[in-house]
């Protein structure tokens, strides 16, 4: 299957996007989900469907769409609209609802100034009403139409036709449809009212879904646009755009770096803020991986690029994002099928509610007020915008934190997480082990002993492999290397078969630890440190400890993460003492040490099976399998690709105390979706009756429509204050 994004045009309403997403998907072998808030669709469709045929698909449901993103102004024409449709209606609306002022000919003064306001003003309302129209379809557009248009019309039949025109006509305001008294009866003041406040509505939405994407836009901003390349010995600047991998560039203090990649010469400091929330800069020196986007804040560095274009850090955190905001939650496809038959049901109800008020003997005006009401305060513009607009605030907050959400299901199962289950080795720890002491056996040379230590250990990348390769120059060659999973490795080292890893290992080798060696073994595990055993020959020779320093937030991550209602759980393949050593300094009291890399996926399974709710924070490849299998996988940002793939979550800086961070966005923002939806639904079923029973005047129910929207959006907005 292939996937891309399209842009969408002409979009008003979520009934828009409901009925363009049915449209694709009838398409065979395509899949599409339509978000109305970043007017974008994401399809999957096999090779059978072109891009062509997807374009064409949407322009036949009445909209446009496009590969390319089109910058279009929509404010201005919109803000335009409003400001003109303002100036004009509040004479309108004055006139209508204050008695005294009320002049001779007042009434054709309004029309005047009324019909260019629904008219002009409200023109992207029926122009989109006419469109679905002639498409068979009706949309929240219709409603405000009908309604406006029915409003117009019934005070040009009152004016020309009935009493309403006669010069020196006066008639009150009533928030009742009882009051109308047929052909004397103008409305438009709620023509002209209720096509303003929609438009001002309308104007509040688009703002807030530009502010609402400023993150990402942020995110695509970062990379610089030229590099300062160095090919043959000549620096040249090029777009940053034709780097290729392999390729060597020059960093000046206070510029970008371009691309990731790895230092070859210099030192300095970088700024990492933007990409992982991080105000501390990190020192960087020959070897030390930098990020594309980042700031170099020192020295003069040179940097070889390792990955460009969509490979990159920062490339894929913005693919992270987007495709977050392009997913839906469970509420909001709830939502989106409410609306799709929302539209027909309301106009229904608002020909029953005619038809039932001329049957009960009621003035036709009356009838009509009520029915017009119906029509107008049951237009569910929130409902469309309710989840949407706060997944995309906190999405955006959450990638300016240093939290990128896969989707919208990750909220939804982060707000019932009750355990977390954290990896210690690059979670708790720093991940970065060193040799810490090297205990020989009788009558070993020490330096032997971590020569061929080191020399069997280089052909492994375990944390605990690499700080013992690391700590000797006199390594020998390894031949026949076997890396035996959670338990060791084995090879040959200058002709000596060499098993080294857990006591077990060399048991099975029957080369097991003579007393003075378990002694030692022993008190460096109480000491919290991670030690393993080396055996040649037939004979154990030493054993060697090695140290993970704790990450200094770690203990405060935990402390949050119980603050939050969480359970701790720490998981590793170290062995019972150390890894208890490890988490009675944080403050964990559940362990579950000696862990096999295939095992922890087992861990996970168990504490599901007890009823928990699991979330597993993690950093490795074999830590993958275990995340995928979490309630939510949560991924540190420094740990493998692997890793992040099969997360729900990546924490990119590294740091643990983002994971409670993580949960309490998360549940932050789902709290906002639901108290968006709650009002949106709550308020169309009790607003509908009081339309329908005459309690509610047309432009009453406009600006009570118009608010609803106004109080989603800025509740939303409330996410981007998220620290």
């Amino acid at each position: 299957m292939a996937e891309l994004e399209l842009d969408i045009q002409g979009m008003t309403c979520a009934s828009c996007a409901n009925r363009i997403e049915r449209k694709l998907n009838k398409m065979d072998g395509v899949t599409a989900q339509v978000n109305y808030a970043s007017e974008k669709a994401h399809v999957a469709f096999d090779d059978g469907t072109t891009t062509d045929d997807l374009i064409a698909t949407v322009e036949s449901a009445g909209y446009g769409a496009s590969l390319e993103q089109i910058e279009e102004d929509h404010l201005t024409p919109l803000r335009n609209r409003l400001i003109v449709s303002i100036i004009l209606s509040v004479p309108v609306v004055a006139l209508a609802m204050i008695p005294p002022i009320q002049f001779p000919g007042w009434q054709w003064v309004s029309l005047a100034l009324a019909v260019p306001v629904v008219i002009w003003g409200g023109w992207g309302f029926h122009r989109a009403a006419w469109t679905n129209l002639r498409h068979g379809a009706a949309t929240m557009d219709t409603l405000v139409s009908v309604g406006t248009l029915a409003a117009l019309g019934w005070s040009l039949y009152a004016l020309f036709f009935g009493t309403a025109g006669h010069i020196g006509m006066t008639h009150g305001w009533s928030l009742l449809a009882t009051d109308a008294d047929g052909s004397g009866s103008i409305y438009l003041e709620a023509a002209a009212g209720v096509t303003t406040f929609i438009l001002a509505g309308r104007y509040i939405e688009a703002r807030s879904k530009l502010r609402a994407g400023d993150a990402l836009r942020a995110l695509l901003d970062l990379g610089a646009k030229d590099v300062a390349v160095r090919r043959g010995g000549v620096e040249e600047r090029i777009p940053a755009t034709a780097l290729t991998v392999g390729d060597e560039f020059v960093v000046r203090p206070g510029e970008k770096i371009a691309t990731d990649g790895s230092v070859v010469e210099g030192s300095s400091a970088v700024d990492q803020s933007m990409i992982t929330g991080e105000p501390v800069p990190v020192e960087v020196a020959p070897g030390s991986n930098v990020t594309g986007g980042t700031i170099n804040a020192g020295g003069l560095i040179v940097v070889r690029a390792t990955r460009v274009g969509k490979d990159t850090q920062l490339a894929q955190m913005a693919k992270l994002v987007e495709d977050a905001q392009a997913s839906k939650a469970a509420a909001q496809r709830l939502a989106d099928r409410i609306s799709g038959i929302f539209v027909p049901i309301v106009i229904g109800l608002a020909i029953v509610t005619l038809a039932a008020w001329l049957l009960l003997g009621q003035p036709a005006a009356a009838a009509f007020t009520a029915a017009v009401a119906v029509l107008i305060i049951a237009c569910p513009c929130a409902l469309g915008l309710a989840t949407p607009l706060a997944l995309m605030m906190g999405t955006g907050t959450g990638a300016k934190n240093g939290i990128l959400i896969k989707d919208a299901d990750a909220l939804e199962r982060a707000r019932g997480i009750d355990t977390i289950v954290l990896d210690k080795t690059g979670t708790v720890t720093e991940g970065r082990m060193e040799l810490t002491s090297v205990v020989p056996a009788a009558g070993e040379d020490p330096d032997e002993v971590l020569g061929v230590a080191a020399a069997i250990e280089s052909g492994s990348e375990h944390p605990i492999a690499r700080a013992i390769a690391k700590a000797s120059e006199a390594a020998g060659a390894v031949t026949d290397f076997r890396n035996l999973e959670g338990l060791g490795a084995q090879g040959i080292v200058d002709g000596r078969a060499v098993v080294i890893g857990r006591p077990r290992l060399l048991d099975d080798w029957a080369s097991p630890l003579g007393a003075e060696l378990r002694a030692s073994f022993d008190a460096a595990s109480a000491r919290g440190e991670t030690v393993v055993a080396i055996a040649w020959d037939g004979k154990a020779r030493g054993v060697l400890a090695v140290s993970d320093r704790i990450k200094p937030s770690s203990a405060e991550a935990v402390r949050e993460l119980r603050a939050l209602g969480l359970e701790p759980v720490l998981v590793t393949g170290d062995a019972e003492e150390p890894a208890r050593a490890v988490a009675a300094e944080v403050g964990i009291d559940r362990v579950i040490a000696g862990v096999l890399p295939a095992d922890k996926v087992d861990v996970v399974k168990t504490l599901q099976a007890e009823g928990r709710s699991v979330a597993m924070v993690g950093d490795g490849v074999n830590d993958a399998a275990a995340l995928a299998q979490a309630d939510l996988g949560m991924a540190m940002g420094t740990g493998t690709d692997v890793a992040i793939e099969a997360s729900d979550l990546t924490l990119v800086r590294g740091d643990l105390r983002v994971a409670g961070d993580a949960v309490r966005l998360s549940r932050k923002t789902l709290g906002v979706i639901r108290t968006n939806l709650f009002w949106a639904f709550a308020y169309n079923v009790a607003a509908i009756p009081l339309a329908a029973f005459g309690l509610l005047a047309p432009m009453l129910a406009g600006a009570a429509m118009a608010f609803s929207s106004v109080f989603v959006v800025l509740n939303s907005l409330r996410l981007r204050r998220f620290r």
